[in-house]
């Protein structure tokens, strides 16, 4: 017995140890210092250190090192994809200047300057931009499990307004042009040089929370409502049909605002939404076919009556369900969180309940 318990003992002692190796190893922290093999071609020892970006775990180590020199040390996971640190006057990712970093399978390290001129790869072109680095001090290395990317640039004051960016799996930037493929992820930030205190900031938060709600409440919920009216409340003649067109009439109006101030905040922020924008667009066209047949209805007496009900059926059961699958990627594009996502879903989920009640209440009847 008291053999096991020694070996149990020494088991746990081992594991204890072997895990603490492999997070000293994958993790790095504001706790613990800059200890490098490699170390940057600059003192980093008094630098203010701040986690820019939770998500991604990168740590972002800083300070004014001479009268127009800024030092700054990247660190982020090494995930076999370039690290980028740029540099904006709004927040807007084009129109900024950046240093990107990468680390090669063979070990060879990259660090180049980019001026991000547009949304396609082809505009974001190497060795060029506004930012001025001091020569002989830039590196980048890989070192336990994460790449530092080291660097100082002349300058008075940088912009407070980061961007950081995180590039595909195993698409580094080749020698030929350096060209670089469009991004995974990326953030933007404000950072107070003087306290350290780095905050996320949504370009045009407003209108992306403007955009979003009117979506979600004028074809995501008054849409779907309208519809359950029209067909669970017909023994509530005339009241059913007016109030089913004033219901679907104000999402119709909803969603229309929505999409105009979609293609307002894609302007604005110069992403690239183009599924995104190609369903909200779609969603519109069929909203649209909606409110024609609606002005062209034959009467309850036409022969042609019932093949209008099932073109006006299914336009409108395809509108719904690509409006909500819309939805949820657009929540997603915007990194709305969990809240919104969970709002809606719980939405969706009352909705289809209602619904099953009522189409059983009606079949019983029948």
């Amino acid at each position: 017995m008291k053999t096991c318990s020694n070996l149990f003992a020494f088991s746990f002692i081992f594991l204890q140890i072997f895990s603490s190796q492999i997070n000293s190893q994958g993790t790095d922290s504001c706790t613990s210092s800059l200890n490098l093999k490699n170390k940057p071609l600059f003192d980093t020892t008094s630098f203010l250190c701040v986690s820019v970006w939770d998500a991604q775990g990168y740590i972002l180590r800083y300070m004014q090192t001479d009268t127009k020199v800024w030092s700054f040390v990247l660190s982020a996971p090494n995930s076999n994809s370039f690290i980028g640190m740029g540099f904006s006057r709004d927040g807007k990712m084009v129109g900024s200047s950046a240093i990107v970093g990468w680390v090669s399978n063979d070990g060879s390290a990259t660090m180049k300057r980019y001026f991000l001129g547009g949304q396609s790869p082809s505009e974001v072109m190497p060795d060029q931009g506004n930012l001025e680095l001091v020569n002989m001090t830039s590196s980048v290395v890989a070192e336990n499990s994460r790449i530092y990317m080291a660097f100082q640039l002349n300058t008075e004051m940088p912009s407070n307004r980061l961007i950081y960016s995180l590039g595909p799996t195993g698409r580094l930037p080749s020698s030929v042009n350096y060209q670089l493929s469009e991004h995974r992820q990326h953030t933007s930030t404000f950072l107070d040089y003087n306290s350290g205190q780095s905050e996320s900031k949504s370009p045009y938060a407003n209108l992306r929370r403007t955009h979003g709600l009117l979506n979600m409440f004028g074809w995501g919920i008054l849409i779907p409502i309208g519809a359950m009216v029209a067909r669970y409340l017909r023994q509530y003649d005339p009241i059913w049909f007016y109030s089913h067109i004033t219901i679907q009439s104000l999402g119709f109006l909803l969603g229309f605002a929505a999409i105009i101030c979609g293609f307002v905040l894609e302007d604005r922020l110069g992403v690239d939404v183009d599924r995104h924008k190609t369903l909200g667009i779609f969603i519109l066209v069929l909203g649209c076919l909606q409110v024609i047949a609606f002005l062209a209805r034959p009467g309850k007496e036409s022969k042609v009556r019932k093949y209008w009900n099932w073109y006006h059926y299914t336009l409108g059961r395809v509108l719904i369900l690509l409006a909500a699958g819309n939805i949820f990627y657009g929540i997603h594009l915007g990194d709305a969180g969990t809240a919104w996502n969970v709002g809606f879903a719980v939405t969706l989920i009352v909705f289809f309940i209602t619904a099953v009640i009522l189409e059983i209440r009606m079949w019983m009847k029948k």
